[in-house]
């Protein structure tokens, strides 16, 4: 049984002789456009690149690669977890290889898989193993050379191409493989197809656009990679990610017919700086990982207590019994919501609150007739802890606007006997403040225009933490 993944497409969408392929990966960097680094000094931890031919995307590709050059000198990137779309082969979720392939072969040498990581994703029922998904799938394979050119051969490979999967999906499958600076995500995508290049241009920097504002509602036909780039955009958010534009181009730029070009760009999603130690005696300085896993046992085990079901070990946190605002949202299996319920005050311990909150969301949200049993598989139960609330002063609609932060911020409306409260993660479906507001004074009961003086809007963070009932 092989053990190593052939190139499918070298010789056609880049040179097959060894030598050949290095002369052309030079020359993309030689014309690629410059870009800053980032003033942290750190990598990317997220990149966007395109996947055509070299003659054509190669140069918006390199832009995007040069931005590790520094971090190659290190040694500081020995992962990439590389995420492209299918374009061969039909798959539901993402599909990563065979668990007996062990390389990715190119004509610069083989690249080690790390099996180790792939076998971490086995329990996902959106992963699936498959090599006929990856046998002639270009949109990973073509960014083998720039990775070897960049990196040399100290890191090791994640592929999964991506195919009809939710942006949770994709969600779940990068959060596992999120890791530190040794990991860099790749997101292989072109933008829009064989349009006019003038209609392209206006399409594309639409699409950027979007990109930079982290919108997650992009569509297959403005992005190829619209699956894979819209559970990327929403872990990018939830880890604070700033995203710049390194390149946009298209064919008609490089080497093609300005009839009918494909778009492509360049992006950059540089880690936030790292924050100030926090204080001990600050219960919020807890949201960690350690009470992320603690709080989601306490709320899973409230609801399959209620339905007979089986409860998990409840690891220990101090955290849990002290007064802690929090929300639990159910899933279904299919991603859709089942219940969301929380309190904004602290009245309550963090234990007590999960609790109480898990139930109402399971059995009494007025939204959704009562979980049943049979919904329990594959369940979602969701856990997010809110941050003190901050006042968000604004005289006018416009002002609170500009002051939104798209992706971090929740926020409370509160006017005379109207309150309604969004957590950021709403974010994913109404990525522009104008929705987002309107949408609050929706659930609110206030006309989507409403603005008053004595208006009050205050705003708050979430750590949220997630995993399957």
């Amino acid at each position: 049984m092989p053990t190593t993944r052939l190139p499918a497409v070298a010789g056609s969408f880049y040179p097959a002789e060894p030598q050949a392929l290095r002369d052309e990966i030079a020359r993309c960097f030689a014309l690629a456009r410059p870009a800053l680094p980032d003033p942290s000094g750190r990598p990317p931890k997220l990149l966007v690149v395109p996947h055509a031919g070299t003659v054509y995307s190669g140069p918006v590709a390199a832009s995007a690669y040069a931005t590790l050059a520094a971090a190659a000198r290190h040694g500081r990137i020995r992962r990439v977890v590389l995420l492209g779309p299918a374009h061969r082969v039909p798959v539901r979720g993402l599909a990563a290889p065979a668990a007996g392939i062990t390389a990715f072969d190119s004509p610069l040498g083989a690249v080690p898989l790390d099996t180790a990581a792939l076998a971490r994703l086995d329990d996902l029922p959106q992963v699936e193993r498959s090599n006929l998904a990856h046998a002639q799938e270009h949109s990973l394979e073509v960014q083998l050379p720039f990775l070897q050119q960049v990196l040399g051969h100290d890191f090791a490979l994640v592929p999964l191409v991506v195919g009809d999967a939710r942006p949770a999906e994709v969600a779940e499958v990068l959060e596992r493989l999120w890791g530190g600076d040794e990991t860099l995500v790749l997101i292989s995508s072109d933008l829009s197809h064989y349009l006019r290049y003038d209609d392209a241009r206006r399409c594309d920097e639409a699409t950027v656009e979007r990109l930079l504002a982290q919108d997650g509602t992009l569509e297959p036909d403005e992005a190829c990679g619209a699956r894979a780039l819209n559970g990327a955009l929403r872990v990018a958010r939830h880890h604070g990610l700033r995203p710049r534009l390194l390149d946009l181009r298209n064919s008609g730029d490089t080497a093609g017919d300005r009839r009918r070009v494909v778009g492509y760009a360049a992006l950059a999603f540089d880690a936030p700086p790292d924050p100030e130690p926090a204080r001990a005696d600050n219960a919020a300085a807890d949201v960690d990982h350690a009470l992320g896993a603690a709080a989601f046992a306490v709320a899973r085990n409230a609801i399959a207590q209620a339905l007979g079901e089986p409860p998990i070990a409840e690891p220990p946190h101090p955290a849990l019994d002290t007064p802690l605002a929090c929300f639990v949202s159910l899933h279904s299996a299919d991603g859709d919501l089942r219940g969301c319920v929380g309190r904004l005050d602290t009245e309550q311990t963090l234990r007590e609150a999960l609790r109480a909150n898990a139930l109402a969301a399971a059995f009494h949200d007025s939204r959704f007739p009562p979980l049943a049993a049979d919904e329990w598989p594959g369940l979602r139960v969701e856990v997010s802890l809110l941050s003190p609330l901050q006042p968000l002063p604004a005289r006018d609609e416009a002002e609170a606007l500009a002051a939104m932060r798209p992706g971090t911020d929740g926020l409370v409306l509160s006017w005379r006997h109207h309150r309604a409260v969004l957590l950021p993660q709403v974010w994913d479906q109404l990525p522009t403040p104008g929705a987002f507001l309107e949408a609050l004074k929706h659930k609110a009961g206030l006309r989507s225009h409403f603005w008053a003086d004595d208006l009050r809007l205050e705003r708050f963070e979430v750590r949220y933490f997630e995993g399957r009932a």
